[in-house]
Protein backbone atom coordinates (compact mmCIF):
# COMPACT_ATOMS: atom_id res chain seq x y z
CA UNK A 1 0.00 0.00 0.00
CA UNK A 2 1.36 3.39 -0.99
CA UNK A 3 1.21 5.93 1.84
CA UNK A 4 0.48 9.46 0.70
CA UNK A 5 0.59 12.47 3.00
CA UNK A 6 -2.24 14.96 2.57
CA UNK A 7 -3.15 18.40 3.88
CA UNK A 8 -6.30 18.61 5.98
CA UNK A 9 -7.72 22.13 6.18
CA UNK A 10 -10.92 23.83 7.27
CA UNK A 11 -12.09 27.24 6.09
CA UNK A 12 -14.65 29.77 7.27
CA UNK A 13 -16.20 32.79 5.62
CA UNK A 14 -15.12 36.17 7.04
CA UNK A 15 -18.68 37.45 6.53
CA UNK A 16 -22.09 36.00 5.79
CA UNK A 17 -22.08 37.46 2.27
CA UNK A 18 -19.06 35.39 1.25
CA UNK A 19 -20.83 32.07 1.71
CA UNK A 20 -20.06 29.03 3.86
CA UNK A 21 -16.64 27.50 4.16
CA UNK A 22 -15.61 23.88 3.74
CA UNK A 23 -13.31 21.07 4.80
CA UNK A 24 -10.84 19.92 2.16
CA UNK A 25 -7.95 17.51 1.64
CA UNK A 26 -5.06 18.47 -0.66
CA UNK A 27 -2.05 16.60 -1.98
CA UNK A 28 0.96 17.97 -0.14
CA UNK A 29 3.25 17.50 -3.17
CA UNK A 30 1.10 19.08 -5.88
CA UNK A 31 -1.56 21.01 -3.97
CA UNK A 32 -4.43 19.44 -5.91
CA UNK A 33 -7.75 18.98 -4.15
CA UNK A 34 -8.46 15.35 -3.26
CA UNK A 35 -11.87 15.85 -1.61
CA UNK A 36 -14.10 18.66 -0.36
CA UNK A 37 -16.86 18.68 2.28
CA UNK A 38 -19.28 21.60 2.19
CA UNK A 39 -21.80 23.28 4.51
CA UNK A 40 -19.52 24.20 7.39
CA UNK A 41 -18.31 27.50 8.75
CA UNK A 42 -16.38 26.40 11.83
CA UNK A 43 -14.12 28.93 13.53
CA UNK A 44 -10.61 28.34 14.86
CA UNK A 45 -10.24 25.31 17.18
CA UNK A 46 -13.75 24.14 16.20
CA UNK A 47 -12.74 21.39 13.74
CA UNK A 48 -11.20 18.00 14.50
CA UNK A 49 -10.96 14.59 12.87
CA UNK A 50 -10.16 10.93 13.50
CA UNK A 51 -8.11 9.07 10.90
CA UNK A 52 -9.25 5.89 9.13
CA UNK A 53 -7.31 2.97 10.60
CA UNK A 54 -7.70 -0.57 11.92
CA UNK A 55 -10.40 -1.36 9.33
CA UNK A 56 -12.52 1.55 10.60
CA UNK A 57 -13.43 4.62 8.60
CA UNK A 58 -12.64 7.95 10.20
CA UNK A 59 -14.85 10.96 10.72
CA UNK A 60 -14.71 14.76 11.07
CA UNK A 61 -16.47 17.07 13.53
CA UNK A 62 -17.17 20.77 12.97
CA UNK A 63 -18.91 22.98 15.54
CA UNK A 64 -20.89 25.79 13.91
CA UNK A 65 -20.49 29.29 15.37
CA UNK A 66 -24.00 30.63 14.74
CA UNK A 67 -25.94 27.58 15.93
CA UNK A 68 -25.65 24.95 18.64
CA UNK A 69 -25.03 22.35 15.93
CA UNK A 70 -22.18 19.89 15.45
CA UNK A 71 -21.72 18.62 11.89
CA UNK A 72 -20.40 15.09 11.46
CA UNK A 73 -18.67 14.09 8.20
CA UNK A 74 -17.13 10.83 7.02
CA UNK A 75 -14.38 10.40 4.43
CA UNK A 76 -16.70 8.19 2.35
CA UNK A 77 -19.36 10.84 1.76
CA UNK A 78 -19.06 14.49 0.72
CA UNK A 79 -22.30 15.50 2.46
CA UNK A 80 -23.10 15.91 6.13
CA UNK A 81 -23.50 12.48 7.69
CA UNK A 82 -25.11 13.61 10.95
CA UNK A 83 -26.21 16.84 12.61
CA UNK A 84 -25.99 16.79 16.38
CA UNK A 85 -27.95 19.31 18.44
CA UNK A 86 -25.80 20.57 21.32
CA UNK A 87 -26.81 21.98 24.71
CA UNK A 88 -25.33 25.37 23.70
CA UNK A 89 -22.95 26.90 21.18
CA UNK A 90 -19.38 25.62 21.37
CA UNK A 91 -16.35 27.86 20.98
CA UNK A 92 -13.84 24.98 20.67
CA UNK A 93 -13.83 21.19 20.48
CA UNK A 94 -11.28 18.39 20.77
CA UNK A 95 -11.22 14.63 20.14
CA UNK A 96 -8.71 12.18 21.56
CA UNK A 97 -6.44 10.26 19.21
CA UNK A 98 -8.50 7.04 19.38
CA UNK A 99 -11.79 8.81 18.72
CA UNK A 100 -13.42 7.69 21.98
CA UNK A 101 -14.23 11.02 23.65
CA UNK A 102 -15.12 14.52 22.49
CA UNK A 103 -14.79 17.66 24.61
CA UNK A 104 -16.40 21.02 23.90
CA UNK A 105 -15.97 24.44 25.49
CA UNK A 106 -18.44 27.31 25.64
CA UNK A 107 -18.34 31.10 25.89
CA UNK A 108 -19.39 30.90 29.56
CA UNK A 109 -16.35 28.82 30.50
CA UNK A 110 -18.20 25.50 30.62
CA UNK A 111 -16.76 22.22 29.29
CA UNK A 112 -18.72 19.17 28.14
CA UNK A 113 -17.33 15.65 27.80
CA UNK A 114 -19.13 13.07 25.61
CA UNK A 115 -18.44 9.48 24.62
CA UNK A 116 -18.61 9.46 20.84
CA UNK A 117 -19.78 5.88 20.27
CA UNK A 118 -22.70 6.09 22.73
CA UNK A 119 -23.34 9.84 22.89
CA UNK A 120 -23.37 9.74 26.71
CA UNK A 121 -22.66 13.06 28.39
CA UNK A 122 -20.22 12.00 31.07
CA UNK A 123 -19.58 15.40 32.60
CA UNK A 124 -20.37 19.09 32.27
CA UNK A 125 -18.69 21.56 34.59
CA UNK A 126 -17.70 25.20 34.94
CA UNK A 127 -13.99 25.08 34.21
CA UNK A 128 -13.16 28.77 33.65
CA UNK A 129 -14.54 32.20 34.43
CA UNK A 130 -14.56 33.34 30.81
CA UNK A 131 -14.75 31.79 27.33
CA UNK A 132 -12.86 28.56 26.65
CA UNK A 133 -10.63 29.30 23.66
CA UNK A 134 -8.82 26.01 23.06
CA UNK A 135 -9.05 22.36 24.15
CA UNK A 136 -6.40 19.66 23.63
CA UNK A 137 -6.12 16.02 24.63
CA UNK A 138 -2.72 14.61 25.47
CA UNK A 139 -1.26 12.06 23.06
CA UNK A 140 -2.50 9.09 25.09
CA UNK A 141 -5.90 10.71 25.74
CA UNK A 142 -5.49 10.48 29.53
CA UNK A 143 -5.75 14.23 30.17
CA UNK A 144 -7.59 17.22 28.75
CA UNK A 145 -5.89 20.64 28.66
CA UNK A 146 -8.07 23.75 28.43
CA UNK A 147 -7.18 27.39 27.82
CA UNK A 148 -9.43 30.37 28.38
CA UNK A 149 -9.76 34.10 27.99
CA UNK A 150 -9.27 34.38 31.75
CA UNK A 151 -5.56 33.66 31.01
CA UNK A 152 -5.73 30.33 32.83
CA UNK A 153 -4.70 26.87 31.62
CA UNK A 154 -6.15 23.84 33.42
CA UNK A 155 -5.25 20.17 33.11
CA UNK A 156 -8.06 17.67 33.75
CA UNK A 157 -7.63 13.94 34.31
CA UNK A 158 -10.06 12.07 32.06
CA UNK A 159 -10.31 9.16 34.50
CA UNK A 160 -11.56 11.53 37.20
CA UNK A 161 -14.11 13.02 34.83
CA UNK A 162 -15.42 9.52 34.05
CA UNK A 163 -15.57 8.43 37.69
CA UNK A 164 -19.18 7.65 38.60
CA UNK A 165 -18.69 8.56 42.27
CA UNK A 166 -17.56 12.10 41.44
CA UNK A 167 -20.44 13.03 39.14
CA UNK A 168 -22.30 15.05 41.77
CA UNK A 169 -19.25 17.11 42.72
CA UNK A 170 -17.42 19.73 40.66
CA UNK A 171 -14.22 18.16 39.33
CA UNK A 172 -10.87 19.38 40.53
CA UNK A 173 -8.13 19.92 37.93
CA UNK A 174 -4.95 17.92 38.05
CA UNK A 175 -3.13 21.24 38.01
CA UNK A 176 -3.70 24.88 37.03
CA UNK A 177 -1.08 26.69 34.96
CA UNK A 178 -1.71 30.32 35.80
CA UNK A 179 1.28 32.33 34.65
CA UNK A 180 -0.19 34.06 31.58
CA UNK A 181 -1.63 37.53 32.03
CA UNK A 182 -3.88 37.73 28.94
CA UNK A 183 -6.15 35.30 27.04
CA UNK A 184 -4.65 31.99 25.92
CA UNK A 185 -4.63 31.53 22.14
CA UNK A 186 -3.18 28.06 21.51
CA UNK A 187 -2.02 24.87 23.27
CA UNK A 188 0.21 22.08 21.93
CA UNK A 189 0.83 18.84 23.85
CA UNK A 190 4.15 17.09 23.46
CA UNK A 191 4.89 13.39 23.12
CA UNK A 192 4.77 11.03 26.05
CA UNK A 193 2.08 9.57 28.26
CA UNK A 194 0.38 11.70 30.88
CA UNK A 195 1.76 13.11 33.13
CA UNK A 196 5.24 12.49 31.70
CA UNK A 197 4.87 15.05 28.95
CA UNK A 198 5.32 18.75 28.30
CA UNK A 199 2.90 21.40 27.07
CA UNK A 200 3.37 24.62 25.09
CA UNK A 201 0.92 27.50 25.61
CA UNK A 202 0.70 30.85 23.83
CA UNK A 203 -1.08 34.03 24.76
CA UNK A 204 -1.81 37.58 23.68
CA UNK A 205 0.70 38.71 26.32
CA UNK A 206 3.51 38.10 23.74
CA UNK A 207 4.70 34.96 25.52
CA UNK A 208 4.98 31.23 24.91
CA UNK A 209 5.45 29.08 27.99
CA UNK A 210 6.82 25.56 28.28
CA UNK A 211 5.32 23.47 31.11
CA UNK A 212 6.23 20.12 32.65
CA UNK A 213 3.09 18.27 33.74
CA UNK A 214 4.88 15.67 35.86
CA UNK A 215 6.23 18.35 38.20
CA UNK A 216 3.36 20.82 37.52
CA UNK A 217 5.92 23.55 36.98
CA UNK A 218 6.88 26.19 34.44
CA UNK A 219 10.14 25.39 32.67
CA UNK A 220 10.79 28.40 30.43
CA UNK A 221 9.10 31.57 29.20
CA UNK A 222 9.78 32.81 25.65
CA UNK A 223 8.97 36.48 25.13
CA UNK A 224 8.22 37.60 21.56
CA UNK A 225 7.90 41.09 20.04
CA UNK A 226 4.18 40.62 19.17
CA UNK A 227 1.18 38.62 20.42
CA UNK A 228 1.23 34.95 19.42
CA UNK A 229 -1.82 33.56 17.61
CA UNK A 230 -0.88 29.91 16.93
CA UNK A 231 1.87 27.36 17.53
CA UNK A 232 3.47 24.39 15.75
CA UNK A 233 5.75 21.96 17.59
CA UNK A 234 8.10 19.42 16.06
CA UNK A 235 7.42 15.78 16.96
CA UNK A 236 10.93 15.40 18.36
CA UNK A 237 10.43 18.58 20.43
CA UNK A 238 13.58 20.18 19.01
CA UNK A 239 11.99 23.35 17.63
CA UNK A 240 8.66 25.14 17.65
CA UNK A 241 7.17 27.92 15.54
CA UNK A 242 5.21 30.84 16.95
CA UNK A 243 3.12 32.94 14.54
CA UNK A 244 1.68 36.40 15.02
CA UNK A 245 -1.39 37.96 13.47
CA UNK A 246 0.80 40.35 11.46
CA UNK A 247 2.34 37.50 9.43
CA UNK A 248 5.67 36.97 11.24
CA UNK A 249 6.63 33.42 12.20
CA UNK A 250 9.48 32.91 14.67
CA UNK A 251 11.46 29.67 14.84
CA UNK A 252 12.64 28.83 18.34
CA UNK A 253 15.32 26.16 18.76
CA UNK A 254 15.12 24.27 22.04
CA UNK A 255 18.70 22.96 21.68
CA UNK A 256 21.95 24.67 20.73
CA UNK A 257 25.57 23.78 20.05
CA UNK A 258 28.18 24.96 22.54
CA UNK A 259 31.95 24.72 22.46
CA UNK A 260 34.38 23.95 25.28
CA UNK A 261 37.88 25.26 25.91
CA UNK A 262 39.24 22.10 24.28
CA UNK A 263 37.38 23.00 21.05
CA UNK A 264 34.87 20.21 21.57
CA UNK A 265 31.21 20.57 20.60
CA UNK A 266 28.26 19.48 22.70
CA UNK A 267 24.50 19.98 22.59
CA UNK A 268 22.61 21.54 25.46
CA UNK A 269 18.95 22.32 26.09
CA UNK A 270 17.74 25.90 26.16
CA UNK A 271 15.84 27.05 29.21
CA UNK A 272 14.56 24.87 32.00
CA UNK A 273 15.47 27.23 34.85
CA UNK A 274 11.85 27.77 35.87
CA UNK A 275 9.53 30.73 36.07
CA UNK A 276 12.33 33.21 36.71
CA UNK A 277 13.95 32.52 33.33
CA UNK A 278 12.71 34.61 30.40
CA UNK A 279 14.21 34.18 26.94
CA UNK A 280 13.53 37.31 24.92
CA UNK A 281 13.42 36.41 21.26
CA UNK A 282 15.10 38.97 19.00
CA UNK A 283 17.02 40.98 21.59
CA UNK A 284 20.19 38.96 22.13
CA UNK A 285 20.71 38.04 18.48
CA UNK A 286 22.28 39.59 15.45
CA UNK A 287 20.17 40.60 12.48
CA UNK A 288 21.55 37.72 10.42
CA UNK A 289 20.48 35.22 13.07
CA UNK A 290 17.03 36.79 13.26
CA UNK A 291 16.58 36.50 9.49
CA UNK A 292 17.44 32.80 9.57
CA UNK A 293 14.79 32.16 12.24
CA UNK A 294 12.07 34.50 10.96
CA UNK A 295 9.54 33.84 8.20
CA UNK A 296 7.57 36.81 6.93
CA UNK A 297 4.31 35.72 5.31
CA UNK A 298 2.93 39.19 4.68
CA UNK A 299 -0.58 38.23 5.81
CA UNK A 300 -2.20 37.35 9.09
CA UNK A 301 -1.42 33.76 10.12
CA UNK A 302 -4.42 31.84 11.46
CA UNK A 303 -3.21 28.20 11.50
CA UNK A 304 0.06 26.26 11.34
CA UNK A 305 1.17 22.65 11.19
CA UNK A 306 4.32 20.60 10.62
CA UNK A 307 4.23 17.65 8.22
CA UNK A 308 4.46 14.06 9.41
CA UNK A 309 8.04 13.80 8.15
CA UNK A 310 9.02 17.13 9.80
CA UNK A 311 10.21 18.40 6.43
CA UNK A 312 7.50 20.98 5.63
CA UNK A 313 5.85 23.83 7.51
CA UNK A 314 2.23 24.52 6.54
CA UNK A 315 0.94 28.05 7.11
CA UNK A 316 -2.69 29.14 6.69
CA UNK A 317 -3.58 32.80 6.32
CA UNK A 318 -6.64 34.94 6.89
CA UNK A 319 -7.04 35.40 3.11
CA UNK A 320 -7.41 31.66 2.43
CA UNK A 321 -3.87 30.86 1.22
CA UNK A 322 -1.91 27.80 2.32
CA UNK A 323 1.87 28.24 2.10
CA UNK A 324 4.17 25.21 2.15
CA UNK A 325 7.69 26.02 3.38
CA UNK A 326 10.77 23.84 3.44
CA UNK A 327 11.54 23.43 7.12
CA UNK A 328 15.38 23.54 7.08
CA UNK A 329 15.78 26.39 4.57
CA UNK A 330 12.48 28.31 5.06
CA UNK A 331 12.07 28.38 1.30
CA UNK A 332 8.52 28.76 -0.02
CA UNK A 333 7.84 25.63 -2.08
CA UNK A 334 4.24 26.23 -3.20
CA UNK A 335 1.09 28.14 -2.38
CA UNK A 336 -2.41 26.64 -2.50
CA UNK A 337 -4.91 29.33 -3.44
CA UNK A 338 -8.01 27.16 -3.79
CA UNK A 339 -9.68 28.78 -0.78
CA UNK A 340 -8.81 32.37 -1.61
CA UNK A 341 -11.29 34.78 -0.05
CA UNK A 342 -11.96 32.55 2.98
CA UNK A 343 -10.07 32.16 6.25
CA UNK A 344 -8.05 29.05 7.10
CA UNK A 345 -9.24 28.00 10.55
CA UNK A 346 -7.66 24.55 10.86
CA UNK A 347 -4.56 23.00 9.32
CA UNK A 348 -3.04 19.55 9.77
CA UNK A 349 -1.39 16.72 7.86
CA UNK A 350 -2.83 13.23 7.58
CA UNK A 351 -2.18 10.09 5.59
CA UNK A 352 -4.59 9.85 2.69
CA UNK A 353 -7.55 7.76 3.95
CA UNK A 354 -8.14 4.45 2.21
CA UNK A 355 -11.88 5.13 2.14
CA UNK A 356 -11.65 8.70 0.85
CA UNK A 357 -14.46 9.46 -1.55
CA UNK A 358 -13.29 9.27 -5.14
CA UNK A 359 -9.97 7.67 -4.11
CA UNK A 360 -10.96 4.22 -2.90
CA UNK A 361 -7.89 1.99 -2.79
CA UNK A 362 -8.03 -0.70 -5.50
CA UNK A 363 -6.37 -3.19 -3.17
CA UNK A 364 -9.62 -3.38 -1.24
CA UNK A 365 -11.32 -5.01 -4.24
CA UNK A 366 -14.17 -2.55 -4.10
CA UNK A 367 -16.42 -2.53 -7.12
CA UNK A 368 -17.99 0.88 -6.48
CA UNK A 369 -17.94 3.69 -3.95
CA UNK A 370 -21.05 2.27 -2.29
CA UNK A 371 -19.23 -1.00 -1.57
CA UNK A 372 -16.60 0.84 0.47
CA UNK A 373 -19.01 1.05 3.40
CA UNK A 374 -19.12 -2.75 3.56
CA UNK A 375 -15.35 -3.12 3.31
CA UNK A 376 -14.45 -0.28 5.71
CA UNK A 377 -17.34 0.54 8.06
CA UNK A 378 -17.29 3.99 9.63
CA UNK A 379 -16.47 4.32 13.32
CA UNK A 380 -19.79 4.74 15.16
CA UNK A 381 -20.86 8.27 16.09
CA UNK A 382 -24.07 8.59 18.14
CA UNK A 383 -26.05 11.80 18.78
CA UNK A 384 -24.73 13.55 21.87
CA UNK A 385 -26.89 13.93 24.94
CA UNK A 386 -27.92 17.44 25.89
CA UNK A 387 -28.37 16.59 29.56
CA UNK A 388 -26.82 14.00 31.81
CA UNK A 389 -28.96 10.88 32.20
CA UNK A 390 -27.93 8.47 34.98
CA UNK A 391 -30.01 5.62 33.52
CA UNK A 392 -28.33 5.80 30.14
CA UNK A 393 -24.98 6.04 31.85
CA UNK A 394 -25.63 2.89 33.86
CA UNK A 395 -26.86 1.01 30.80
CA UNK A 396 -23.88 2.25 28.79
CA UNK A 397 -24.76 0.78 25.42
CA UNK A 398 -21.92 1.31 22.95
CA UNK A 399 -21.85 0.39 19.27
CA UNK A 400 -18.61 -1.35 18.36
CA UNK A 401 -17.17 -2.93 15.25
CA UNK A 402 -15.98 -6.51 15.11
CA UNK A 403 -12.30 -6.99 14.22
CA UNK A 404 -11.49 -7.46 10.58
CA UNK A 405 -11.48 -11.02 9.26
CA UNK A 406 -8.22 -12.71 8.39
CA UNK A 407 -7.23 -12.47 4.72
CA UNK A 408 -7.98 -15.55 2.61
CA UNK A 409 -7.00 -17.04 -0.74
CA UNK A 410 -4.55 -14.80 -2.56
CA UNK A 411 -3.93 -12.52 0.41
CA UNK A 412 -3.06 -15.42 2.71
CA UNK A 413 0.47 -15.65 1.31
CA UNK A 414 1.16 -11.98 1.88
CA UNK A 415 -0.49 -11.72 5.31
CA UNK A 416 1.83 -10.64 8.10
CA UNK A 417 0.40 -11.47 11.51
CA UNK A 418 1.15 -9.45 14.63
CA UNK A 419 2.77 -12.38 16.43
CA UNK A 420 5.07 -13.01 13.49
CA UNK A 421 5.99 -9.34 13.34
CA UNK A 422 6.88 -9.26 17.04
CA UNK A 423 8.89 -12.45 16.72
CA UNK A 424 10.89 -11.10 13.78
CA UNK A 425 11.38 -7.78 15.60
CA UNK A 426 12.74 -9.62 18.63
CA UNK A 427 15.11 -11.62 16.43
CA UNK A 428 16.64 -8.55 14.77
CA UNK A 429 16.50 -6.04 17.63
CA UNK A 430 16.87 -7.85 20.92
CA UNK A 431 20.37 -8.96 21.97
CA UNK A 432 21.23 -12.57 21.29
CA UNK A 433 21.11 -14.93 24.22
CA UNK A 434 22.43 -18.45 24.74
CA UNK A 435 19.54 -20.87 24.61
CA UNK A 436 19.40 -23.20 27.58
CA UNK A 437 18.03 -26.71 27.49
CA UNK A 438 15.28 -27.66 29.92
CA UNK A 439 16.61 -28.60 33.32
CA UNK A 440 19.86 -26.61 33.14
CA UNK A 441 20.56 -23.86 35.64
CA UNK A 442 22.73 -20.79 35.39
CA UNK A 443 25.57 -22.32 37.45
CA UNK A 444 26.07 -25.29 35.14
CA UNK A 445 25.78 -22.99 32.13
CA UNK A 446 28.45 -20.72 33.56
CA UNK A 447 30.80 -23.66 34.20
CA UNK A 448 30.39 -24.76 30.57
CA UNK A 449 31.22 -21.27 29.40
CA UNK A 450 34.35 -21.21 31.59
CA UNK A 451 35.49 -24.59 30.20
CA UNK A 452 35.02 -23.34 26.65
CA UNK A 453 37.01 -20.19 27.38
CA UNK A 454 39.85 -22.27 28.88
CA UNK A 455 39.87 -24.56 25.83
CA UNK A 456 40.02 -21.54 23.50
CA UNK A 457 42.97 -20.10 25.45
CA UNK A 458 44.83 -23.46 25.26
CA UNK A 459 44.24 -23.73 21.51
CA UNK A 460 45.50 -20.19 21.00
CA UNK A 461 48.68 -21.05 22.94
CA UNK A 462 49.29 -24.17 20.81
CA UNK A 463 48.66 -22.17 17.65
CA UNK A 464 51.33 -19.69 18.74
CA UNK A 465 53.84 -22.49 19.30
CA UNK A 466 53.09 -23.97 15.88
CA UNK A 467 53.65 -20.59 14.27
CA UNK A 468 57.04 -20.28 15.99
CA UNK A 469 58.13 -23.77 14.77
CA UNK A 470 57.01 -22.87 11.26
CA UNK A 471 59.01 -19.65 11.34
CA UNK A 472 62.18 -21.49 12.51
CA UNK A 473 61.83 -24.10 9.77
CA UNK A 474 61.28 -21.42 7.14
CA UNK A 475 64.35 -19.47 8.25
CA UNK A 476 66.52 -22.64 8.19
CA UNK A 477 65.43 -23.57 4.66
CA UNK A 478 66.04 -20.07 3.34
CA UNK A 479 69.51 -19.83 4.93
CA UNK A 480 70.54 -23.24 3.52
CA UNK A 481 69.44 -22.26 0.02
CA UNK A 482 71.42 -19.02 0.23
CA UNK A 483 74.52 -20.89 1.43
CA UNK A 484 74.45 -23.29 -1.52
CA UNK A 485 74.35 -20.44 -3.99
CA UNK A 486 77.43 -18.87 -2.41
CA UNK A 487 79.45 -22.13 -2.54
CA UNK A 488 79.03 -22.48 -6.33
CA UNK A 489 81.95 -20.97 -8.38
CA UNK A 490 81.82 -19.91 -12.06
CA UNK A 491 83.48 -22.40 -14.58
CA UNK A 492 86.16 -20.96 -16.93
CA UNK A 493 85.37 -21.30 -20.67
CA UNK A 494 88.97 -22.47 -21.59
CA UNK A 495 88.84 -25.34 -19.06
CA UNK A 496 85.59 -26.44 -20.57
CA UNK A 497 87.11 -26.51 -24.09
CA UNK A 498 90.06 -28.67 -22.98
CA UNK A 499 87.72 -31.14 -21.32
CA UNK A 500 85.73 -31.53 -24.54
CA UNK A 501 88.92 -32.18 -26.57
CA UNK A 502 90.09 -34.84 -24.13
CA UNK A 503 86.77 -36.52 -24.41
CA UNK A 504 87.09 -36.73 -28.23
CA UNK A 505 90.53 -38.38 -28.13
Amino acid sequence: MHLQESIFCATAAPSSSTGPGSIALHDIQTGTTLASFKQTNAAAHCTCFVESRNAEGGFMLAAQPDKSILNVYTFQKDQISLKIVLPEKLTCIAVDSRGDFCAGGTAQGRIYLWEIASGILYHAWDAHYRQVTVLRFTVDGAALVSGSKDSGVSVWSVSRLLDHEQQNEPPLPYCTLSDHTLPVTDIVCGVGSFPNCRVLTSSIDHSVKLWDLSSKSLLTTFQFPRPIACLAWDLTERIFFAASADGSIHQMNLFRQRGTKACAQFTEAIGGAGGTEIIRVGEEETREAQKKRLISVGQGVTAMSISLTSSHLLVGTESGLIHVYDLPSHQLLRTISTHKGLTITHLATVLKPLDLIGHIDLNLAVGSAADAKDIIPVKPVAPFQRMRDPKTREAHEVSILLPAQRPTHADEATAYETDELLRDHAFFVQPSRISTAPGTDNLSLRSKVDDLETEVARLREQLGKAKKVNDVMWDAVVQRAVGLEKDKEPIDSSDGERRRKRGRT
